[in-house]
């Protein structure tokens, strides 16, 4: 089908907005279907940080307790109650396994993708009713687009599929800034009207002035609501980072006091307060100064102004981090934020409010990045948050390259380079600029076909799994993936020549789909089996072989799925030395059996000072081994 022809059909959906509506459902559905649930829960929990949230979530589902986090005997003080709420009410409804465990954060991230559809959509036909034109496909395949290169990228994948607080903090906040935005762009113009029908006696209905209206619009309500979930999954920095981009933005434009009028801030910080204060006020009144030490002490300043658990890393982090976790579509982002002149302030200010996306987009990703690069700890899931702007960005300037025919051909033909001046940006895209962009795309996916084709001579031995190397090598996945990335820039290469600009963002997007169907969900399996697997085994034989009231002990490593998977604590001790005086004299004073259950690898045993005859071995899986160690009393 030729880009006519496919321009044609868009615009006769577009002229029925009920299959506009079916079919976009149906692409979302296809992309976040891909991304975010496909073999969610196939493969085991994964350690370290998975089985934290998996357990202490189980804990509050099997007693009662919904106000304190427990894992492993311990309170668990990291992360706000939210998100252990979220998955014990998933347990409830699909019992605990891991499809539950993940089912939060991949809804959160569905939520994201599906409101920042509607909103881009939305704005772009706000732009067609400012510009008197209609342009169907241009709204409807960009925010496709910006849906699908928002859900297809390492970041999202990752953290939608996994069961911890990140995602559903992205979702919280991404979807809050959405609603800001949709709520301040369906204000446009309506402090100047409601202003003049006050001067004029109207005051509305009942008496009372429009603009002295109690309640914001149902967007900003949304945007509170959302906010205080964001407090409730990861405690403030889910208000600091929505004010701070809002903040930023309207201080920028010069809004900053009007607006907060609108959004009737006063109110909104009552309704944040009140849904998010109450569970903090009942677990600090439970658990008192260790709660706060823990969590706004340790969790939350001293990450931000001293390095936590050894997560230190230099200054250009976060790019590196940008750069991979939004790839291929990250060589794009320079060019994107290029292309809104945000510098040009009285340009923007004199914009109609809807057609501000793009530069609430571009502060929404340099407020996050730069906060993050400030603080002393980092970490690549910190920056998650930007990633739904960097989606928006990047759809946006491809939003220049869907023109309808009828507006195509009043600048160029036969798909060339043409754009009519817009709303969205100050000046025109240079073609020169994107045919740059577009060679550097090609010399990045080429790389990443390099680096895919020597993984397997790169990384190196894992004692928790020794056969990995050897089986992905056997397997061929690496060399998959580097030739789909490598006919991915030839693809490229003839699309630059051709200069079918169009093409070049899809061809990414294809790239990459097929990479994580084909090579990279193949490869999690073969991880799992090698590295979560074994664990999973052995600690189904020790919840069958367990005598009543006896202790199993990990050395060497510290494992929570085992936690998790054998349903009761564990003890963990690092060094082997350690270990073996703790069964020789603590254990003893400490158990009523007359055994010990020792879970390790092989060589750890005589470290411990046993021998082959000093003990009974339940079960060998992999790197592991789960012995019974008779107690002397």
């Amino acid at each position: 089908m030729t880009i006519r022809a496919f321009d044609q059909l868009l615009n006769r959906i577009g002229k029925r907005p009920a299959l506009a509506i079916a079919l976009s459902t149906l692409w979302l559905i296809l992309v976040g279907g891909i991304a975010f649930f496909w073999h969610l829960g196939s493969i085991g929990l994964i350690d370290e940080t998975e089985p934290l949230f998996a357990e202490a979530s189980r804990q509050m589902y099997v007693t009662g307790d919904w106000i304190t986090p427990f894992f492993n005997d311990k309170t668990r003080f990291d992360k706000p109650a939210l998100i252990y709420w979220c998955q014990a009410i998933a347990y409830n409804i699909f019992g605990v396994n891991e499809w539950a465990v993940r089912l939060p954060s991949a809804i959160a991230a569905m939520s994201v993708i599906a409101l920042a559809f509607y909103t881009v959509q939305w704005q772009l036909a706000k732009q067609d009713a400012l510009e008197q034109v209609f342009r169907p496909s241009r709204r409807w395949l960009t925010a496709g687009l910006v849906a699908a290169v928002m859900a297809l990228n390492p970041e999202m994948i990752v953290w939608g599929r996994t069961g911890v607080s990140d995602m559903l903090l992205t979702g919280c906040i991404a979807s809050a800034l959405l609603c800001f935005f949709l709520g301040y762009a369906s204000q446009e113009g309506s402090g100047i009207l409601q202003r003049k029908r006050y001067a004029n006696g109207d005051r509305g209905q009942g008496g009372i002035s429009l603009s002295q209206s109690p309640l914001p619009n149902n967007w900003y309500l949304a945007c509170y609501v959302l906010i205080a979930g964001a407090i409730l999954t990861k405690g403030p920095v889910g208000i600091v980072l929505p004010g701070l981009i809002i903040g930023v933005f309207l201080l920028y434009l010069g809004k900053l006091r009007e607006v907060v009028r609108e959004m009737r801030l006063l109110l909104g910080m009552l309704i944040i307060l009140g849904l998010s204060v109450p569970w903090y006020v009942l677990v600090i009144w439970r658990n008192g100064w260790n709660f706060i030490n823990s969590f706004f002490g340790y969790h939350n300043i001293e990450r931000f102004t001293e390095v936590v658990n050894g997560h230190r890393a230099p200054w250009f982090f976060y790019f590196l981090v940008v750069l991979l976790g939004f790839a291929p579509y990250s060589v794009y982002l320079p060019l994107s934020m290029a292309r809104l002149k945000f510098w040009q302030r009285q340009y923007w200010r004199s914009q109609e409010r809807s057609q501000q996306l793009g530069l609430f987009a571009f502060f929404w990703f340099a407020s996050i990045f730069g906060f993050f690069t400030i603080a002393v700890t980092k970490l690549p899931s910190y920056v998650l948050p930007l990633m739904p702007a960097a989606a928006i960005l990047v759809g946006l300037l491809w939003s220049d390259f869907f023109q309808d025919k009828a507006i195509r051909d009043q600048g160029g033909q036969g798909g060339n380079f043409s754009v009519l001046s817009s709303h969205t940006s100050p000046t025109p895209l240079s073609p020169s600029s994107l045919l740059w962009t577009g060679w550097v795309n090609v010399v990045f996916v080429s790389a990443i076909a390099v680096a895919l084709f020597y993984v397997p001579r790169l990384i190196g031995a894992d004692p928790a799994a020794p056969e990995f190397r050897q089986l992905l090598q056997q397997s061929s996945l690496t060399t998959l993936g580097s030739v789909i990335w490598f006919v991915c820039a030839v693809v490229l290469v003839v699309v630059i020549l051709r200069r079918r600009w169009r093409l070049l963002i899809g061809v990414n997007l294809l790239a990459f789909a097929l990479s994580l169907i084909f090579v990279l969900t193949p490869a999690l399996f073969l991880i799992d089996q090698q590295r979560q697997l074994p664990l999973r085994e052995l600690a189904a034989i020790a919840v069958k072989a367990e005598k009543p009231g006896e202790e199993l002990l990990m050395v060497g490593f510290k494992k929570p799925t085992v936690v998790f998977y054998s349903h009761r604590p564990v003890n963990y001790i690092k060094m082997s030395v350690a270990a073996g005086d703790y069964v020789r004299t603590q254990a003893v004073q400490k158990t009523q059996t007359d055994s010990i259950l020792v879970l390790a690898q092989p060589k750890k045993f005589p470290e411990m000072g046993l021998q082959a005859n000093n003990y009974q071995t339940l079960g060998k899986s992999g790197a592991y081994q789960l012995i019974r160690v008779p107690l002397n009393r």
